[in-house]
């Protein structure tokens, strides 16, 4: 399966780290292939890193302000004019998303995702993976969303929340094959 996996790019502490590379190993090990954004840098490495040593495959998707953090060394790199244009490949490329820890830049691929699964334009499953409680804030405001009409389909099937890696790909698993 090709999982796409939206994250941050920044040096992060171990409670971000150690939790990703174990979902990195999980899905190497799985046989999965990575999609990202294809840096070389910060917990976009961390991830490419064990996935790429549990034996999966890494297809990036850079984009050309950015070309010169691009992770050498990965199966497939496609560089992208833009921001819009590389979250539309990054899209097109996968069968499923994950998304992680990250800031603005992982906040909106994450909105605009969704916003396209709301409207049936894609019907990938799609993860909020919660570690450290990151995410409790926004799962919040979604449900709040939802209990206020804000969405017009049921907060469950846009997204999933994950608690862990485990939970993450167990979820992927028994769902992408379902679309």
């Amino acid at each position: 399966m090709n999982i796409c996996v939206f994250l941050s790019a920044a040096d992060l502490d171990d409670r971000y780290t150690v939790p990703a590379r174990e979902f990195a190993e999980l899905l190497g090990r799985g046989g999965h292939t990575l999609v990202w954004g294809g840096s070389d840098k910060g917990l976009m490495k961390v991830v490419a890193d064990g996935v790429q040593a549990a034996g999966g495959r890494l297809v990036g998707v850079s984009v050309a302000f950015l070309a010169a953090s691009a992770r050498r060394g990965a199966d497939e790199m496609v560089i992208a004019r833009d921001l819009a244009e590389r979250k539309a490949l990054l899209l097109e490329k996968a069968d499923a998303v994950v998304i992680m820890v990250g800031g603005t830049r992982t906040l909106d691929e994450a909105t605009e995702i969704l916003e396209l699964k709301k409207h049936g334009r894609h019907t990938k499953p799609v993860v909020l993976l919660n570690t450290a409680g990151f995410y409790d804030g926004l799962r919040e405001q979604f449900q709040r969303m939802e209990d206020e009409g804000f969405l017009p389909l049921p907060l469950t099937d846009l997204v999933f929340f994950a608690k862990d890696g485990v939970g993450a790909l167990a979820y992927l698993e028994e769902t992408a094959g379902l679309q």
